[in-house]
């Protein structure tokens, strides 16, 4: 599988050699946590001594920043912009601008929420920048995960990097044949058209190949299947995956002891 189908950055880190279904407790550990947590500033602790430290172990701290910049600080902001502004709480008025006069609670309630969206999206991040899909897919069906299933999960993740190197490519070959693509607005903005019909149809094609490709593999095959690559699940990987367990229980046990 062609690295460039996936947002996964090869490196040899911690955090890659990591089994996969342990990078996705930590995934559900992470999200849990900053959603249950009865404190707000919880989410801010897991993105300052969590999620950044995880992206410099895991040596995809500059993959991770520029998509925490471009995509995931944006939603976030938004977010809180929303929320903080529109979200009726009562309270202490902090200031009025026409219909607008967020509260000190509002903006509590909007802070908490955006940065619990940084975590659930910043460690889906760090998981698929860290996780090959090959190695995902192998080990969940290794543990009885049917293969139909896996396969969903596996083209979910890889959608958008397909789309992307498709569109790449159909944007250099309507270049090589003339097509204006970086004057002004408007003219880029008419280049559109004539990418959307090939992006599309290409899909639909590949979809239609990808199918014959795998049935002629014996994917729905109800024998044993075996792997050339193993996917190693080590001692500390059952340790981690049962600390992060007692990690997310202890979170809820606080909250329940709190309400």
């Amino acid at each position: 599988m062609h690295e460039r189908l996936s947002f996964f950055v090869k490196r040899d880190s911690l955090i890659h050699r990591l089994n996969p279904l342990t990078k996705i407790v930590l995934v559900l550990a992470f999200i849990l946590v900053a959603f249950i947590s009865p404190y707000f500033w919880t989410p801010s602790l897991l993105i300052i001594f969590g999620i950044i430290p995880l992206s410099y172990l895991g040596g995809v701290v500059r993959s991770y920043f520029r998509a925490a910049l471009r995509i995931i600080l944006p939603a976030a902001g938004f977010l809180f912009i929303m929320q903080a502004l529109f979200q009726p709480l009562g309270g202490e008025e902090l200031f009025r601008i026409w219909f607008l006069h967020p509260t000190r609670e509002s903006l509590e309630f909007a802070f908490v929420n955006a940065t619990r969206i940084f975590v659930m999206v910043s460690s889906f991040t760090i998981f698929l920048l860290t996780t090959h899909p090959s190695e995902l897919m192998s080990d969940l069906t290794r543990r009885g995960l049917p293969g139909q299933f896996a396969y969903v999960i596996i083209s979910t993740l890889q959608i958008l990097p397909q789309m992307q190197a498709k569109a790449q490519t159909i944007i250099a070959a309507q270049r090589a044949r003339g097509l204006d693509t970086e004057s002004s607005f408007f003219k880029r903005a008419g280049s559109l058209f004539p990418l959307v019909g090939p992006l599309v149809f290409g899909s639909l094609v590949e979809v239609e190949e990808r199918a014959i490709a795998i049935e002629a593999r014996g994917f729905t095959s109800t024998r044993v299947k075996t792997s050339l690559h193993e996917i190693p699940d080590t001692t500390a990987d059952k340790l981690l995956r049962w600390a992060l367990a007692t990690f997310i229980l202890a979170a809820l046990a606080l909250r329940l002891w709190l309400s």
